[in-house]
C-alpha cells in the first residue's frame, strides 16, 4: 500500500507529515530523518528530495516540511564540498 504519490515513500511518511494539521519544523525533520533512513537505495535521496519540494510547494507553499528538505539538500552540497577540498591534491611550492 502506498500513500501518495511517491514510490520513494512507502511507509507514506512525507505524505503523512504534509496532512498533518500543526505540525512543527522538529517534528518534521524527525519524520524526515525516518525517511531518509528507511530509503531503498534504488533511489537517489536528492532526486527525490527535489521531487518533493517541487510537488509540495506548490500545494503548501508555507509548509514546515518544505524547509526541512531544502535543509537536507543543503547538508548534502556541504557534505560534497568537504568532501571534495579534501581530495584536492597539495599545492607545489
Amino acid at each position: 500500500m502506498n500513500k501518495g504519490n511517491f514510490l520513494s515513500d512507502p511507509k507514506g511518511l512525507i505524505f503523512e507529515a504534509y496532512n498533518i494539521e500543526d505540525i512543527s519544523e522538529p517534528e518534521c525533520r524527525s519524520i524526515f530523518l525516518d525517511w531518509a533512513l528507511s530509503l531503498d537505495s534504488k533511489f537517489d535521496p536528492m532526486e527525490e528530495i527535489r521531487s518533493y519540494l517541487k510537488y509540495y510547494r506548490e500545494i503548501t507553499p508555507k509548509h514546515p516540511m518544505n524547509s526541512v528538505l531544502l535543509e537536507g539538500l543543503e547538508v548534502k552540497a556541504r557534505r560534497g564540498l568537504r568532501r571534495a577540498n579534501k581530495l584536492k591534491f597539495p599545492q607545489r611550492n
